[in-house]
């Protein structure tokens, strides 16, 4: 198990993201959407227009992480832009 230090912060991305983005895209979005840094080692989650996708950016002291989650059924409850 993975745990995240203290003081990180969860950043929710509110509205769907394009998942065919990978670390840079999603590292743009939030430079450019949020004025953050992605690699301040906060974590970052993104869903999907349909739902039933997140991924999750997260950076490390030796670089980024980029976390998937797929449900079978059912969507993620998340907050509209």
């Amino acid at each position: 198990m993975m745990g995240l230090p203290a003081g990180t912060r969860i950043w929710l991305v509110a509205g769907h993201t394009d998942m065919r983005t990978g670390f840079q895209g999603l590292a743009a979005k939030v430079v450019s959407a949020l004025e953050e840094n992605p690699l301040s080692g906060h974590v970052f989650v993104f869903r999907g227009k349909r739902g039933n996708l997140i991924k999750v950016l997260w950076s490390t002291d030796d670089g980024l992480c980029l976390l998937a989650k797929r449900l079978e059924r059912g969507r993620f409850v998340w907050p509209l832009a």
